[in-house]
């Protein structure tokens, strides 16, 4: 084959398959949220809001905490994102107009390389962007967190921690576009490198983020557990109901 027609036939090819596994995560999620990893950490994140909000003047500091070590985590890789951004740009602006020898059969003219470099770019600009987000929703919730409300204004500690599930989603966002450019890195290699990667990058995808029986029922057992408790909790201290009513 040619190497337009490698450019034309396996990078769709290897796009396809990695959107393909997405779409496919993205329904899991929506109908089975409990088979996948961030189904299982949203409903974990739920329920820990709901612990740390029954009694925030004990529980303040423990939350504030944890909510910042994610800011922090989402602080250095928007960094990264950026900083490499710049790096790119910079590079591509005093790259010269020569194109560059192929390393793997398929690497074309500096025009698709350009082409590359952007996808690249933008990429990265996505994961900046996602993580800036993160922040946002993060930043938000460590003030919420810490407002004293009743047991029972269930609306309150649903909007927290739905602000929490956000930011969560805006970081998982940010993490796939970084894990999108290493099979749009290669690409600079040529076509055959980036498929390769675009296939191997699914499969391990797959195993990150499904669960395995073992871990769904542990998982329920928890849950099932401080259900209970809960409900203990509102037969022992009956009076707050009747107030709140």
């Amino acid at each position: 084959m040619e190497e337009k027609q490698l450019d034309l036939v396996l990078v769709p090819l290897g796009m396809g398959v990695f959107l393909a596994y997405h779409v496919w995560l993205l329904f899991t999620i929506v109908n089975n949220p409990r088979r996948t990893v961030i189904g299982l950490n949203t409903e974990s994140r739920h329920k820990w809001v709901f612990c740390l909000m029954a009694d925030p003047l004990k529980n303040g500091v423990l939350a504030v905490q944890t909510i910042r070590n994610n800011i922090m985590a989402s602080t250095l890789l928007a960094t990264t994102a950026i900083t490499l951004s710049s790096l790119i740009s910079v590079y591509v602006s005093n790259k010269s107009s020569s194109p560059s020898s192929a390393l793997v059969y398929g690497n074309t003219t500096s025009v698709m390389a350009s082409v590359k470099f952007f996808t690249i770019l933008l990429c990265f600009l996505l994961a900046f962007l996602c993580n800036v987000q993160s922040i946002r929703y993060y930043a938000h919730v460590s003030f919420l967190v810490t407002v004293p409300t009743f047991r029972d204004r269930k609306d309150a500690i649903e909007y927290v921690a739905r602000n929490l599930n956000r930011g969560s989603f805006f970081w998982s966002l940010g993490l796939r576009a970084f894990y999108l450019s290493f099979p749009l890195f290669l690409w600079v290699f040529g076509p055959i490198p980036m498929f390769v990667c675009c296939f191997a990058m699914s499969l391990i995808l797959y195993f990150l983020d499904t669960t395995t029986s073992f871990t769904r029922d542990l998982h329920s057992h928890s849950i099932r557990v401080g259900t209970i408790a809960e409900d203990v909790e509102s037969v022992l201290h009956p009076n707050m109901t009747v107030l709140e009513s």
